[in-house]
């Protein structure tokens, strides 16, 4: 299976394991699943990091370096994500979120999050 992992899951699986929920470890450690993190995430923790958010308090680009070195793959956004939003309700206004869940829905992939609200659309998301 393809996991999409949002943007906690990244920073808690690269900065904070101790938060990482133990469903979301399971699946990230099974040798059957791809892991994957999406160019948007990398967006959105260079931006909260610039601003001083203390729960982004990680180098985006360090990050990016650490995620590839463990062997996960990078998913870039394309065209077709960005229009692939406007197809979904709006549950949620975050538009880092509904980004990645566009992703996953023209791409096919689970995405996995610990966000109740996220997990309420109606895609190929998994609440750990």
């Amino acid at each position: 299976m393809r996991l999409l992992l949002d943007t906690h899951l990244l920073l808690w699986s690269a900065v904070e394991p101790e938060l990482m929920p133990r469903r979301a470890q399971q699946l990230i450690d099974d040798p059957e699943n791809k892991v994957l993190f999406s160019s948007a995430s990398l967006w959105e923790v260079a931006i909260k990091q610039r601003r001083g958010r203390p729960d982004f308090n990680v180098n985006a680009r360090v990050l990016r370096r650490n995620l590839l070195s463990s062997n996960y793959d990078e998913l870039p956004v394309t065209g077709e994500h960005a229009v692939a939003v406007a197809d979904l309700p709006l549950l949620h206004r975050d538009p880092f979120d509904r980004l990645l869940i566009a992703q996953c829905t023209v791409e096919g992939i689970t995405l996995l999050t610990a966000d109740a609200m996220v997990a309420r659309y109606p895609a190929p998301v998994q609440r750990v």
